[in-house]
């Protein structure tokens, strides 16, 4: 019964098989990555690695002969069509190498998301092969907003947003890669689709109290408009384009639409990482 991991030099694949190795003997997996150059860990944890590229499909078939349960991480490719390719030559290989469950790294509350469509066409091509599935709707990782920058936070004494009083149902990536090697090694989660995101979903505001009692030093969360803050953020070196984005990523903050939440990972994984471990985690990086 071989795991095959997709991704398996990347962030969240590189953390399945951290959690994986928790649980399961590293022959016992096949982590597939595009560049075998960055795969000593994986050999020396007696992990078999095999080369494959979501673009050429005769890899992806050779790379899946022999599993059983696939992780499917999602293409990064910023181009849709294309992305939709790639995860149709992942799928076919799947199933033309007798794949026998396909997990999938999908997007939460995908189906009221309109740039998730890619996501909702994935779910659907892995149900017209009759394999059966998890889809594992990750939520946006809480590393986005809680990393190094909160020492910068933290000397200016302020965090500055245009996110409101808006709250985010973010999760670490380890805490999502633990609930996929969770799905890998446990029966029972066929045909599922679980939304994986906190479910004690935190402000801005929040942030700053914590990142204060955190710091010893007192931190607040200065509100912006859209307008100021991608300003703020093109000032600070940002490209226009990504300052765009975060601005929009903070705006839908404000307007609630990142507070839904369930307890699907809570109760795939026991818990979840708190607030403060997190923050502590990043003034210490």
């Amino acid at each position: 019964m071989k795991l095959v991991i997709t991704g398996a030099t990347g962030k969240l694949g590189g953390l399945v098989i951290h959690h994986l190795l928790k649980k399961v003997p590293g022959r016992h997996m096949i982590a597939v990555v595009r560049n075998t150059d960055k795969t000593v860990s994986l050999t020396d944890a007696g992990v078999e690695v095999r080369h494959g590229d979501y673009n050429v499909p005769d890899t992806l078939l050779a790379a899946f002969e022999g599993g059983a349960k696939l992780l499917f991480v999602s293409s990064p490719e910023p181009d849709d069509p294309l992305r939709i390719v790639q995860h149709a030559n992942v799928i076919k290989a799947a199933r033309d190498a007798g794949i026998r469950h396909i997990a999938y790294t999908s997007f939460a509350f995908a189906e009221e998301n309109p740039f998730a469509l890619v996501h909702m066409a994935t779910e659907f091509a892995i149900r017209a092969t009759r394999i059966p599935y998890t889809f594992l709707r990750n939520g946006g990782y809480t590393e986005f907003f809680i990393n190094s920058f909160l020492q910068e936070n933290v000397k200016r004494g302020a965090i500055v947003t245009n996110s409101g009083t808006g709250s985010v149902n973010a999760v670490s990536r380890s805490d999502l890669a633990l609930a996929a090697a969770t799905v890998l090694t446990e029966e029972g989660h066929e045909y599922k689709e679980y939304n994986l995101v906190s479910n004690r979903p935190w402000s801005f505001d929040d942030l700053a109290e914590v990142l204060s009692e955190v710091s010893g030093k007192r931190v607040i969360h200065q509100k912006v408009s859209f307008d100021e803050e991608k300003s703020m953020l093109i000032q600070a070196g940002m490209s226009e384009s990504l300052a765009q984005t975060t601005a929009m990523i903070y705006n839908t903050i404000a307007e609630g639409t990142m507070e839904k939440t369930t307890d699907d990972l809570h109760r795939l994984i026991g818990s979840q990482t708190a607030l403060k471990e997190l923050i502590t985690k990043a003034l210490q990086a």
